[in-house]
């Protein structure tokens, strides 16, 4: 399922997926004289949940490659602490307690 929402996020994050969208919101909104407006209704709440899951499919993608990449310079670095790689898992008190004991280093260095 998951291979199934990333393809899917993919191809609605790309132009040809927007014109997907677009075409299906003008399709339904064409069937507002008809009396279905409910229909329509219907369709965009639904498009708007698909473009609202695929930006947050998206951002998890980016996110998490972001923080492979930035543990990857890390580690790879010697005279760095690996003490941070890996601190998007912690709770949101430990990460902010760590940025400000590394903005506080910061600061002593300059």
């Amino acid at each position: 399922m998951n291979h199934f929402l990333f393809q899917m996020a993919d191809f609605l994050s790309r132009p040809p997926g927007f014109y997907f969208v677009i075409l299906a919101m003008a399709g339904s909104t064409a069937l507002v004289p008809f009396g279905l407006t409910d229909v329509v209704t219907y369709a965009l709440s639904v498009a708007a949940i698909v473009i609202t899951s695929v930006v947050l499919i998206q951002g998890y993608r980016d996110t998490a490659a972001i923080h492979a990449k930035l543990d990857e310079i890390i580690v790879s670095m010697h005279e760095t602490r690996n003490g941070v790689v890996g601190l998007e898992h912690e709770q949101p008190e430990h990460i902010e307690a760590a940025v400000e004991r590394l903005e506080t280093e910061a600061d002593g260095q300059s």
